[in-house]
């Protein structure tokens, strides 16, 4: 009965969403009339008091959409760039964004970056920061994930399987010279499909993979993101996370976990933050603090933006990482095949973590090394940032002065090693060549 229930949240979602429209469309107007130089109450306590009301109702009802990224150029060497975003690759569920920084006469080889961005939520472009603080120094490529809702079910499935897939193929497309970089929940498809490219012999595996605050081996150090998948199982999440998109949505019928399900849990862990934000907000308003005010219309216009996931990838996911542990326990599968981490040796690893972090606790991306025991000390580096959480492993302050930097010097180093090696290589050959000729 209750699973039946679950099959219209969606619907009911929609039709609770469509009853408030009429209720916006008067705050909406109140703000106008509360907000026009003509009207002399805009500029008492309370003109300005339900002016802030009104834009508070309008964006806690608002559905987001998906942001834009809005890089449109780059500082490189004190020179502005222009930058033009690119679909390089693409497939039903995801495209892959390359930022064209486009740098006048001849380029010098820098890095080239894959950025696997988190399906669990959120859109690519919460990584807006991360990929800013990439793009004067390298050739930067991140995955758009798609919202499960607006792909047709005549798409076909999509599971934990295809992202391995997809992330594979990508690598392909990049050439073996591609650095990986999985931020959180990717640490553990990135993983597996080097496992994979490297257990088949596969010469077109990146260069190397840098895996920051992903779930690796959840069993060390478990948050309480950890605790409820491990308590509840994944039947539990089957009958009480997933639903079906409604009609008209180009992905109606197909079976997902909701974004504004996931927007829930999001808010929940920590909602007497969030109540002090929007509060902070109301005050910022009433007193014409518009900066303050604008950084809450930012960071919010990015979080309250959410995406579907397929029911299948959810289930899956939950399933693999969070409650059988397959991956630190070596009995993860891709298709048919195991995922083998000793199989991996050429590709460099570099694993980060945060102090602070309460999604993926100290000690579970580090875990990758002691799972990649063939990897040699030198291709391998671990670094736990001091005083950051989840969301600075990737973005703030911290990270563009103290862990962007160290991931610049890894991937340098690791380009810089292999051009010695082809030079070496190169000499050796024409050595080899004029003792013939002789």
């Amino acid at each position: 009965m209750y699973g039946a229930a679950m099959s219209f949240a969606y619907h009911a979602y929609e039709a609770v969403h469509m009853l408030v429209s009429p209720m916006r469309g008067v705050s909406d107007a109140m703000q106008l009339a509360f907000k026009n130089p003509a009207n002399p109450l805009t500029y008492t306590p309370m003109g300005r008091s339900v002016a802030a009301s009104c834009e508070l109702f309008e964006r806690m009802t608002r559905r987001y959409g998906k942001p834009a990224f809005g890089l449109d150029e780059t500082t490189i060497n004190g020179v502005k760039v222009p930058v033009e975003e690119r679909v390089v690759w693409e497939r039903p569920f995801c495209k892959l964004v390359y930022f064209d920084r486009k740098i006048p006469g001849r380029r010098k080889p820098q890095p080239k970056v894959l950025i696997v961005a988190p399906m669990s939520g959120h859109y690519a472009t919460l990584l807006r920061g991360t990929v800013e603080a990439f793009l004067p120094g390298h050739e930067v490529y991140i995955t758009d994930w798609a919202d499960a809702r607006l792909v047709p079910l005549s798409e076909g499935r999509f599971d934990l399987d295809d992202y391995i897939d997809y992330v594979i193929d990508m690598v392909h497309k990049l050439g073996p010279d591609t650095h990986v970089m999985a931020i959180c929940q990717p640490s553990v498809p990135v993983i597996a499909a080097v496992a994979r490219m490297e257990a088949e012999g596969d010469n077109g595996a990146p260069r190397s993979m840098t895996l920051m605050g992903g779930p690796i081996d959840t069993r060390r150090s478990p948050t309480a993101v950890n605790q409820l998948a491990m308590e509840r199982g994944t039947d539990w999440f089957r009958r009480n996370c997933i639903t079906t998109v409604p009609f008209p949505h180009m992905g109606a019928f197909r079976q997902v976990y909701p974004g504004f399900m996931q927007l829930s849990g999001f808010m929940a862990m920590n909602i007497d933050r969030h109540v002090t934000a929007h509060y902070d907000m109301f005050k910022h308003l009433v007193s014409g603090d518009g900066d303050s005010a604008e950084k809450h219309r930012d960071f919010y216009d990015e979080y309250l933006a959410v995406m579907d996931l397929t029911a299948e990838f959810y289930l899956q996911t939950v399933d693999t990482v969070f409650v059988k542990h397959a991956l630190p326990k070596g009995e993860m599968m891709h298709r048919d095949k195991p995922v083998d981490l000793t199989a991996v040796r050429r590709v460099a690893l570099m694993t980060v973590e945060g102090e602070l972090d309460d999604i993926s606790g100290v000690g579970q991306t580090k875990a990758a090394h002691d799972l990649c025991v063939n990897i040699p000390d030198a291709k391998r580096v671990h670094y736990l940032q001091p005083k950051v959480g989840h969301y600075g492993v990737f973005n703030g302050s911290r990270f563009r002065a103290e862990i962007q930097p160290r991931i610049s010097d890894f991937m340098v180093s690791l380009d810089m090693e292999a051009a010695k090696d082809r030079r070496d290589e190169s000499a050796g050959e024409q050595r080899k060549a004029l003792k013939i000729a002789g």
